[in-house]
Parts: structure tokens; C-alpha cells; sequence
């Protein structure tokens, strides 16, 4: 049987690396510190501490630990926010990758 995973679009790249996630919106508002799960050619995921708001636009930069890859930045708008544990699990799409 074919399970959820197997539908998806495109095969998603385990990252587990630190970042930081800022409101495009209000660029004075504290970052939130995340962790970028994981990443797929439309969409990432992140573990956040706080709940954000379905359909958010988030900045995110995450940082490459090799002067080879550039560091990724992305404007990405939330599609899920599922609580998690101590925290949430938010599911992002990609609006703007640089």
C-alpha cells in the first residue's frame, strides 16, 4: 500500500540546521529560532517553539557550513502549524527562494 510520503511531489532532504525565521511583514519583531527539518523543491518544514498564523509570509536564512553551497534565503508562507511535543511543527511552501 502507498503511503503519504510516497505521493508527494518531490523527495524531501533531511537538514536538522539551526536558523532563524523573521515575519516579512514586521521586520522589528524578535526572530523566531528554529530548526529547518527538512526540505523538498516546494516547501520546507521547522521546529519552532511558538504556534505562527496559517498563511504567514516568513523570511528565512539558513546559513551553509561550506564556502562551496551558498546559503539559502527564502521567502516562505505557512500552511500548517501542528503542536508538537514541547513545540510546533510548521510546514512552509516556497514564495521566493534566492
Amino acid at each position: 500500500m502507498m503511503g503519504y510520503d510516497d505521493k508527494r511531489a518531490f523527495y524531501r532532504m533531511a537538514m536538522n540546521s539551526p536558523c532563524e525565521l523573521f515575519f516579512d511583514d514586521n521586520p522589528d519583531a524578535e526572530p523566531i529560532p528554529a530548526v529547518c527539518k527538512d526540505m523538498s523543491a516546494t516547501g520546507m518544514s521547522f521546529e519552532v517553539p511558538n504556534d505562527v498564523p496559517m498563511d504567514c509570509l516568513l523570511r528565512v536564512t539558513i546559513e551553509s557550513s561550506n564556502i562551496q553551497i551558498a546559503s539559502l534565503n527564502a521567502l516562505v508562507k505557512v500552511v500548517r502549524c501542528i503542536a508538537e511535543g514541547e513545540g510546533y511543527i510548521l510546514g512552509v511552501e516556497a514564495v521566493e527562494m534566492k
